[in-house]
């Protein structure tokens, strides 16, 4: 059975539900899965006025917390990060800086990796923040399973490097059918990858 971690932050909870849905299109698909969000290194006091970004971390302070481990147990890792500035946030980048060590080791090497991420608008540089992401994983000696245009429906959400959601200006949008889609064809694609790698 394909191991598969996915690791994300995320402020406002839409990463919390990307992440949420990969994990059950990957368990269709057979594999088996750990979620671990990437904790929060904000005071919580700094963001008290934002609702969202207070009931997200609410509702995962408590969770377990993503750890090197977490890739070492895994055959394939999907990250998932909101785009800040064109590149990935804070929190996420403090993680992926952490794992100097297992990098030496040679323990990140050699997996299947794929990414996701949001920002609130089309346009606000989530191909920027997946292709640098990509970078750091060939620094790792990962082996990248991008959706590319393997299926139809990713002509659909117009993302070949991973998935891409828009949370509009007030992070109301909610995930639609084309994220969706395409969200469960990046499960299953990196899962049968990872499959094939295995053997």
């Amino acid at each position: 059975m394909t191991k598969l971690s996915i690791i994300y932050y995320s402020a406002t909870g839409h990463g919390t539900t990307m992440a949420e849905r990969l994990a059950e299109a990957a368990e269709a698909a057979g594999a088996e899965v750990r979620v671990r969000h990437i904790a929060e290194t904000r005071d919580p006091a700094s963001f008290a006025e934002n609702p969202a970004w207070t009931e997200n971390y609410e509702a995962t302070k408590n969770l377990p917390a993503a750890t090197g481990e977490d890739i070492v147990w895994a055959d394939a890792v999907i990250f998932g990060s909101p785009t800040r500035f064109a590149s990935t946030a804070a929190p996420f980048q403090t993680f992926i800086d952490s794992l100097g060590g297992l990098w030496a080791q040679g323990k990140l090497a050699d997996k299947a990796y794929a990414a996701y991420t949001s920002s609130q608008t089309a346009h606000g540089g989530q191909e920027t923040t997946l292709i640098g992401l990509y970078t750091s994983l060939m620094h790792f000696g990962g082996i990248l399973v991008p959706p590319g245009y393997t299926d139809p429906l990713k002509f659909a959400d117009g993302n070949p490097y991973g998935v891409g959601h828009v949370t509009g200006p007030n992070n109301q949008n909610e995930l639609d059918d084309a994220t969706i889609a395409a969200l469960d064809h990046l499960a299953h694609r990196v899962v049968t990858v990872a499959a094939k790698l295995a053997n």
